[in-house]
């Protein structure tokens, strides 16, 4: 009896200390994304579509044809929105040259991403989100410069996501500064993805998120006809390729295979578009891309930032990569009539609800460790508030570590919490928030002694 009140007692500290999170919605969150249409997203792809083919070497002189008129287009959008900002939001092509290849560049071209800048209000906070969609489009042969390529969802999806998100969030201010880019070059080697992210790099950037949006409109598989459009893919690196040996040997130490930058990043928007979105959620996958295949986030994350891609579910082949035909009463192509533009909106309102919440956030703990020290079947956690300034407080996630996603949440108001939890079977990380529930991306613990 004496054992069981010594247990009720030790439980009893433990959580005196440490409350189960509860979850909170921002309510203007939730009305930026009732804000987003459908009927608008379908109107921007439609648009899309009326350039013919937005094939990267394609015509850059017509006014209504090619990726120079698309380009154009994209920017004179941003320019509109640009007048609802208060001058938060400009919007530029940023053109570079990019040498012949001997594969899908024949000659030195000239590219261009088509970028709008929302510049964070805070002075002090040089945090960094990016979301992107790729402008240029193909058919069949990638070389093909000429055909109709439609690029509706591959990845008019994208760039229409992009678009809306600007018009809608550009009204707002936030600390931090958000870019919404369409990116050229993609099918031919992400080579406007890499310009930007190499730029980045050099520039210094803080980048804390990178999404990549391509293809997120289809709701139906090709061959197997199935349909959904409840479930979105988000794909993410293991082992980050900016690894120095240091950082090998204490992901090999801590055993972090599944908890780099952008899988933390991925397992955030889960649990955020989850939050917020109704009749979506999101699928992990476990690899960087598609088996074998990339998307424009492999730059930034070859360059040290967390990226992740968005993708839709099931991916439908006769509308992929396909010159336009009709074949024993199949009909080939990339054509708008073959979206889902609700499903298109879902996962539209996932990406404004994870970069809204990134941008009021608070900036995340640092130097946080897990003591190992001393033997114990629970866990210690100490760190120091960003900047070293008072805080609403902190989330402590917990999971075992054969879970892919975080499975309890404590809150803290502390810099230090003991976890009722042996490290020996759980991983954790831990997060600031606000009093709204904005909560920073989660960092991951490393031993002290």
């Amino acid at each position: 009896m004496k054992k069981n009140i010594f247990c009720f007692v030790f439980i009893f500290l433990f959580f005196s200390q440490i409350a189960i999170s509860q979850v909170a919605e921002d309510p203007e969150i939730k009305k930026m994304i009732s804000e987003v249409k459908a009927q608008n997203l379908e109107i921007t792809v439609q648009k899309l579509v009326t350039f013919g083919t937005r094939h990267t070497l394609s015509d850059t002189k017509s006014k209504t044809k090619g990726i120079g008129a698309a380009q154009q287009w994209v920017k004179s959008e941003f320019e509109k929105y640009a007048l609802e900002s208060d001058g938060r939001l400009t919007s530029t092509i940023d053109y570079f040259t990019v040498k012949a290849d001997g594969k899908r560049i024949k000659v030195d071209s000239q590219l261009g991403n088509v970028m709008a800048t929302l510049k964070g209000t805070d002075p002090t906070d040089n945090r960094v989100l990016i979301i992107s969609g790729h402008l240029d489009s193909r058919v069949s042969d990638v070389m093909n410069v000429k055909s109709d390529a439609p690029g509706a969802n591959d990845d008019g999806s994208g760039v229409a996501a992009v678009m809306e998100l600007a018009k809608i969030m550009s009204k707002r201010s936030f600390p931090v500064t958000i870019i919404f880019v369409a990116v050229t070059g993609e099918e031919q080697g992400l080579y406007g993805a890499r310009h930007l992210a190499e730029f980045a790099k050099e520039s210094n950037w803080n980048i804390i998120a990178m999404l990549n949006n391509d293809m997120i409109g289809n709701s139906l598989s090709s061959g197997t006809n199935l349909r959904d459009n409840t479930q979105v893919r988000i794909f993410s690196e293991s082992i980050p390729y900016l690894e120095t040996e240091d950082e090998a040997k204490m992901r090999k130490a801590t055993n972090r295979e599944n908890d780099s930058a952008s899988r933390l990043l991925a397992r955030y928007i889960k649990t955020i578009t989850e939050q917020y979105i109704d009749q979506l959620t999101v699928k992990l996958v476990y690899r960087n891309d598609r088996f074998l295949r990339g998307g424009d986030h492999t730059p930034f994350s070859q360059n040290g930032f967390p990226a992740v891609r968005f993708c839709e579910m099931n991916e439908n082949f006769d509308h992929q990569h396909q010159d336009l035909r009709t074949e024993n009463n199949v009909k080939f192509g990339d054509l708008p009539e073959f979206m889902d533009f609700d499903y298109l909106r879902k996962n539209t309102c996932a990406n404004l609800a994870v970069l809204a919440n990134l941008a009021w956030s608070p900036k995340a703990p640092v130097n946080l460790g897990i003591e190992v020290k001393n033997l114990s079947n629970s866990s210690i956690l100490i760190w120091n508030s960003p900047e070293d300034k008072p805080q609403f407080g902190y989330q402590i996630l917990m999971r075992e570590t054969s879970s892919s996603q975080w499975e309890k949440t404590f809150f803290v108001k502390d810099t230090k919490a003991e976890i009722p939890y042996s490290k020996d079977n759980c991983l954790f990380a831990v997060q600031t928030v606000d009093a709204l529930g904005h909560a920073s991306l989660p960092v991951f613990p490393i031993p002290i002694r």
